[in-house]
This record gives C-alpha cells, sequence and structure tokens, in this order.
C-alpha cells in the first residue's frame, strides 16, 4: 500500500463481545456497508477493508477495543450477521469465520452463487480463498497460526480476505488483508497488507519477491523421490545446519507423505507446490532448507508486516460506549440508505459533504 504503512500490536484480550454492543454493531455495520454501496458500489467496500487502518477505524467506529485481537473477528462476524439477508440486493457477500467456521468457506461461496443466480465460478473463489490461507499458514512462517479467514466477495467476481493469526507464545494476532484486483500472482507479493509487530528473526517469507530463486529450487526439488529426501534431510541434521529461521525437521511419516504427493503431483510452478493436498509448513520449510543447500537458493527472511473512537470502546477505553447515541447513529444511516434507495439522496449527500469538510479540517 504506497504511501500507508505502519505496524499496529494487537494483543489477546479476554471475554466476549457484550450482547447489546454486538447488536448495534450489526446494525451500524451494516448501514455503513449499504451507504458505501450506493455511493461507489460493492467493489470500493473490497477495497475498503483491505486497507488495515480503514478496518481498525471501523472497528474503533463501531465501538470495539481499539488496540485489540478481537477487532479482526468481531467487526467481520458484525458485517457478516448484519448483511444476512441483504448480499443479493447489494452485490456483496460474507463467507467464513472464526474457527471452525472458516472451514465451512467454500460451502458458503457456493450457496451464495447458486441462491444470488450469479454468473461466477464458485471453484475459483473457493481457490482463491484456500491459496490466501496456505500462503499465510504455510509459505509465510511467522509463528502465527491462523484461526480466523474471512472471504469477501461481489457480483463481479472481486473479492478481498482479512484473516487472523495468533501467536501461542507471546499472546499477540497478526492481521492478513488481501485484495483480489492486486495480486498479480499467489506466491510472489501477494498481500495488500499485513498487520502486526515486525520481527526482527524467525520468519521465513517464501513469497517474497527476493525468494524467487528458492520458489524455482523448490519446484525443482519436488520431482525427488521420498528416498532421496531421506538421505538429504538425513545430511542436513548431521551437519547441524544453522539458519536464521531454521529449525531441525523431523523424519516423521506425515512430512515423507506430502513429499511422496510432490512427487507424484509433479508441479511445474511453485504455487502448485504449495496448492498440492498434504503440503503444510513442515513440507515447505523442508523445501526451503534444502534449496538453499542443494542449489544455493536462498529464501526470504523478511517479515512482510509493513486510527477515531466515535461511540467509545468495549472496556470503558477511551470512555464507555454511549448506547443512546450509538442508536442514533444508527437510525441516522439507515434512513440516509433507505431513502436514497428511493431516489431521495439529500441527507446521504449531506453526510458525504460533512466527512469532506471533516477531512479538510472545516468542520466546527
Amino acid at each position: 500500500m504506497a504511501g500507508r504503512t505502519g505496524t499496529a500490536s494487537l494483543p489477546l484480550h479476554g471475554g466476549r463481545c457484550p450482547p447489546w454492543l454486538f447488536d448495534r454493531m450489526k446494525r451500524l455495520g451494516a448501514a455503513m456497508v449499504e451507504a458505501m454501496v450506493e455511493e461507489w458500489g460493492p467493489d470500493e467496500v473490497l477495497r475498503r477493508l483491505a486497507d488495515p487502518f480503514w478496518f481498525q477505524s471501523l472497528g474503533s467506529v463501531l465501538g470495539y477495543d481499539w488496540h485489540s485481537s478481537g477487532v479482526t473477528t468481531v467487526v467481520c462476524g458484525a458485517l457478516k450477521e448484519g448483511l444476512q439477508g441483504h448480499m443479493g440486493r447489494l452485490g456483496l457477500f460474507v463467507c467464513g469465520g472464526k474457527g471452525g467456521t472458516s472451514r465451512r468457506t467454500p460451502h458458503e461461496i457456493a450457496r451464495h452463487v447458486e441462491e444470488a443466480s450469479l454468473a461466477l465460478d464458485a471453484a475459483s473463489l473457493a481457490y482463491a480463498s484456500r491459496m490466501a490461507a496456505k500462503v499465510d499458514s504455510a509459505a509465510v512462517q511467522d509463528g502465527h497460526t491462523l484461526y480466523h479467514h474471512t472471504f469477501f466477495f461481489t457480483a463481479s467476481g472481486r473479492w478481498c480476505v482479512v484473516q487472523q493469526g495468533m501467536n501461542e507464545r507471546t499472546g499477540w494476532a497478526r492481521r492478513y488483508h488481501w485484495l483480489s484486483e492486486t495480486v498479480r500472482a499467489f506466491t510472489e507479493e501477494p498481500h495488500a497488507a499485513v498487520l502486526g509487530v515486525r520481527q526482527r528473526s524467525g520468519v521465513l517469507n517464501l513469497v517474497a519477491a527476493e525468494s524467487a530463486a528458492a520458489r524455482a529450487a523448490s519446484v525443482e526439488l519436488a520431482s525427488r523421490d521420498v528416498g532421496w529426501w531421506r538421505r538429504e534431510l538425513g545430511r542436513l541434521q548431521t551437519r547441524h545446519l544453522a539458519m536464521p529461521a531454521g529449525h531441525a525437521i523431523a523424519d516423521t511419516p506425515q512430512l515423507e507423505r506430502a513429499l511422496d504427493a510432490l512427487y507424484r503431483a509433479a508441479p511445474t510452478g511453485f504455487e502448485q507446490v504449495l496448492a498440492t493436498p498434504g503440503v503444510g509448513p513442515r513440507t515447505i520449510r523442508a523445501l526451503a532448507m534444502v534449496a538453499e543447500v542443494v542449489y544455493g537458493a536462498r529464501p526470504s527472511y523478511r517479515d512482510p508486516v509493513r486510527y477515531a473512537f466515535a461511540h467509545g470502546g468495549k472496556d470503558g477505553i477511551p470512555f464507555p460506549v454511549d448506547r443512546e447515541l450509538y442508536d442514533r447513529t444508527i437510525a441516522v444511516w439507515r434512513r440516509a440508505v433507505r431513502l436514497a434507495r428511493l431516489g431521495r439522496r439529500e441527507r446521504l449527500d449531506s453526510l458525504r459533504r460533512l466527512a469532506e469538510m471533516e477531512r479538510w479540517g472545516e468542520a466546527p
């Protein structure tokens, strides 16, 4: 994101979002999205969701903790629930979520495509969802385990992903943003942004531009049979190879099965390597380590990581949520959107002018 780089630290907060707040988040979030669709169309909503600073501000406006990891899961959940029953009309669809819900993403994509009679290939959208998750769990190894994946797409076929991983050792989260219109390849600099604390070591980044040689070497190594791998990994262990982000690769049946699957699949590109079922972080790391020793193709260890209160915050910081004010905001936006759909845009236009005045410091 040219000109909009930065970091944000997202600590894990315990507890749940209070029902009274989540209900308001659903209603206000849905009204705001409807207003944006009315003004600029659903594809613009994707662009904004892919902007980590805008997303963080949205969470703040909705009254959630500005510096909590929960802002990702709760805001995405509020949008998904708040837009239920309206997605087809808006041409904007929300799939996935936290934990086990994320695994239903392909099914939800197919259901929306069928129910809305969209001229889209549900399998291609499901593949994009799966590859985004595969990249941030296997090709980018930064110590954060994915536990949340939300896939947004529009009737035009464009999509964005907002997903999050947790570092169980530190208790800090990292959020990954993807936007289809900026993805030239799933396996080279595909992110719109990655939000988190930059790490100086311990990261293996095989989607960095400077990892091109390592990716090519990994594809070449995929043609080796399991016997060759047993011998080569054994040599690595006896050499006590030290790499900045390296650790021992256990000689397990699971790793051997993944390497055998690669050998049988005969991939011709790194994306195919990554997409092969059973290939995960351990297999990708093994390929990277051996590629460096055999071919001198060093992978990148560069970490890919590169706010506004309106109603208060859940924990009373910087001030408790004003429920009456929150309800009035929902009412104003709902009425503005409803009138705009009837051809009366004066309220929505006035809100846009107010935003422009605020942007230039002219509002009182």
